[in-house]
């Protein structure tokens, strides 16, 4: 019977858990391709891809006396990876130059596929999360979002105030933000969550 058998990734967790850095590096060899490839895809950036991808096994180091040997790592591994990817769309919200990046990569992008195809597939993804919105609230992002009004014309529109209508986009922003991750197309959420922040 051989007795080098490959070690189990359940006993690979038990190890790390330990603060065992030889299972931490098995680990990152088991799943640094297929995280990296998988950020790649979401990011259109090598460098960035790498630099996520840097950061998530930082978190599974810092985070190992919380591992469940029980679940599976791979699991963690890509839910980290997707959560460090919606907080760099996040930053890139608010980042003019890397917004400026993200829409000259994504355009160069999109340039190559059916791009009359996937917009339509795209929008009718939006258009779904928005109509669970409530009646008021859908209104109001459509004016907002879709029609490109300001606060104070859909103001005078409806007779609200500057602030309701603030608080209806960011809840229903958010709303359709969790519609788009829920319906399992993890990329076209991406896609179209920075094509709502950029609105």
């Amino acid at each position: 019977m051989n007795s080098k058998q490959p070690i189990s990734e359940k006993d690979l967790v038990i190890r790390l858990k330990a603060g065992d850095e030889k299972s931490f590096a098995l680990l990152y060899d088991a799943y640094k391709g297929k995280l990296y490839g998988n950020l790649l895809r979401l990011v259109k950036d090598e460098e960035i891809a790498r630099e996520l991808m840097q950061d998530v096994f930082v978190k599974l180091w810092q985070k190992r006396d919380e591992l469940d040997p029980e679940k599976s790592i791979g699991a963690f591994l890509f839910r980290v990876a997707e959560n460090k990817a919606i907080d760099f769309f996040r930053k890139a919200a608010r980042d003019r130059k890397l917004e400026a990046m993200l829409v000259a990569v994504a355009t160069e992008h999109y340039s190559h596929i059916e791009e009359g195809i996937y917009q339509k597939e795209t929008m009718a993804s939006l258009e779904q999360a928005i109509k669970k919105l409530p009646p008021q609230r859908q209104r109001i992002f459509r004016l907002i979002k879709l029609e490109g009004k300001t606060y104070d014309e859909v103001g005078q529109l409806l007779g609200l105030t500057r602030s309701t209508i603030n608080d209806h986009i960011v809840k229903a922003t958010r709303s359709v933000k969790e519609q788009l991750f829920l319906s399992g197309d993890f990329v076209k959420g991406l896609v179209v969550v920075a094509f709502v922040e950029l609105l």
